[in-house]
């Protein structure tokens, strides 16, 4: 946001040549109905509205442009005046009230101040990490973006590739909790609800006969196992689902995509699985390596690895909670978390015109069939797709773990999944109690691109979430997407 003749301090924007302005962006995080900013660089005699932001309304912002110096400021909430006690303050002629200190023209870069916390409400921001030098030439603003030198994003993957070597699967066990694991020979059916029941999106399964773990269930078998029964009619019964038990499914999908030795032999596939000695880092490139969501923890204290035990389903986002935890109070070892998302080569966007080598990215709009997307999830090889509207702003997004809710009512022995739309198929999970992809009752994770590494990175830590849909401010126009995947592979270099 940039004035065409002041900016909100009174100063000429297009005075002298050589002037240089600071977008800086003021956050109030802690709700209200109507939240004005004022400050020195306004004279205390205007109140500039602030804006709730997009996906958390508790969450007030403003830009303002600014002149290099030091600047006062306070917050005009529902009536009252108010300043940030998580923000650096002094006490002068208005009482108390938050300073920010900018950079001078002969030291462009923005000053990291030492007093601003770094963590904290999950959507408050750092000043400095938003703002960007303008230099008013003839007239017009030139953006200068901020550069972020190989020998940090070295320095920075090398401290994180120490921490993962270092910590085992013992890190990730919580103090409590339960895992589910379910008889290979339920019916579909019956597993299908009882993820729905629990709030679960993937289970290990247990064979009794054989006494150990076999494999894992998730709700992209669901998704298969819906396309394949529709295949052979359009009518999908409860009772085909209840003749379909889980070792049925697994036998016959292993026979479509079936592996044969050089001797013509079927080969059987082991579980995938690590034990709790085993490295957050082994842990996270082995569920890279085989494009998994979660890898089962799994203890057995005889030799011959009998009577195993079940202790966690390990994931890339209990992974990264880990790495923010242990980096969160000393952020300045790694000079990359303030940079803004933009500035590294994470996640799939937007293709700019004239990029004919980019993949472009899967987004469908709400009247598309559900099996449209189902098709899509599998054949993209993702976790979820953007829903958007005819100028590709986000409305919404459809997720694997989404499928559970034909659990609902039954509705699986009814539907058409051509002729479903994908709409009517959220509307079946907004009275749902199951939490799949919620987190702060939310659906959508956002963020701008202007967003720091360590914010998306503290989002994508949160249980269920494992993409974030990057935003145009205000327009809410799809820009791009950065997954768990993505996250970690340029983490990990």
């Amino acid at each position: 946001m940039f004035p065409s003749e002041t900016d909100a301090g009174g100063q000429n924007a297009s005075g002298a040549s050589g002037t240089v302005l600071i977008p800086t962006r003021f956050f109030w995080p802690y709700g209200g109905r109507r939240v004005f900013l004022s400050g020195s660089f306004t004279r205390w005699s205007e109140h500039l509205p602030m804006s709730p932001m997009e996906g958390c309304p508790t969450v007030f912002q403003a830009i303002c442009s600014l002149t290099p110096g030091i600047h006062q400021y306070k917050f005009f909430v529902d009536g009252e005046w108010r300043h940030d006690e998580r923000q650096p303050s002094v006490t002068g002629n208005y009482g108390v009230v938050n300073t920010v200190v900018l950079t001078r023209e002969s030291d462009p870069t923005p000053i990291p101040n030492p007093e601003t916390p770094t963590s904290g409400v999950s959507m408050d921001v750092d000043n400095e990490t938003f703002q960007r030098v303008v230099t008013v030439s003839g007239g017009n603003l030139q953006v200068e973006p901020l550069r972020v030198s190989d020998a940090d994003i070295d320095i920075s993957r090398h401290r994180i590739s120490v921490f993962l070597s270092t910590h085992t699967a013992y890190d990730l066990l919580p103090d409590s909790g339960k895992v589910i694991a379910l008889d290979v020979n339920l019916p579909v059916k019956q597993a299908f609800h009882i993820l729905y029941e629990q709030g679960m999106p993937v289970a290990p399964l247990w064979d009794f006969s054989r006494g150990q773990f076999v494999g894992v269930l998730s709700a992209l078998d669901f998704i298969l196992i819906l396309r394949e029964l529709g295949n052979h009619g359009s009518n999908l019964t409860e009772e085909e689902l209840e003749t379909h038990t889980i070792s049925a499914w697994k036998e016959g999908k292993q026979q479509l995509h079936r592996q044969v030795d050089g001797h013509g032999r079927l080969i059987q596939r082991d579980l995938l699985h690590m034990g709790p000695y085993d490295t957050l880092a082994d842990i996270a490139l082995k569920i890279l390596q085989n494009e998994v969501a979660t890898v089962p923890i799994i203890h057995s204290s005889a030799k011959d690895g009998s009577f195993p035990q079940l202790l966690y389903l390990a994931s890339l986002s209990g992974i990264l909670k880990c790495v923010c935890r242990h980096f969160r109070h000393s952020s300045s070892s790694l000079p990359i978390l303030q940079q803004p998302i933009c500035s590294f080569p994470i996640g799939t966007w937007v293709p700019n015109i004239g990029e004919t080598n980019v993949r472009p990215l899967a987004m469908l709009r709400s009247n598309a069939s559900l099996s449209s997307a189902l098709s899509l999830l599998v054949e993209a090889r993702v976790s979820s797709i953007p829903i958007v509207d005819d100028n590709d702003s986000l409305v919404d997004i459809y997720s694997r773990s989404d499928i559970t809710y034909l659990a609902k009512d039954k509705v699986y022995a009814q539907v058409h999944l051509d002729e479903m739309s994908i709409h009517q198929a959220l509307q079946l999970g907004q009275d749902a109690s199951s939490p799949f992809g919620f987190f702060n009752g939310q659906r959508c994770h956002m963020c701008l691109r202007t967003d720091p590494l360590q914010k998306v990175m503290e989002r994508l830590a949160n249980p269920g979430v494992r993409r974030i849909i990057v935003i145009e401010a205000g327009s809410k126009r799809v820009e791009g997407i950065i997954s768990l995947s993505d996250m970690f592979r340029f983490l990990l270099g």
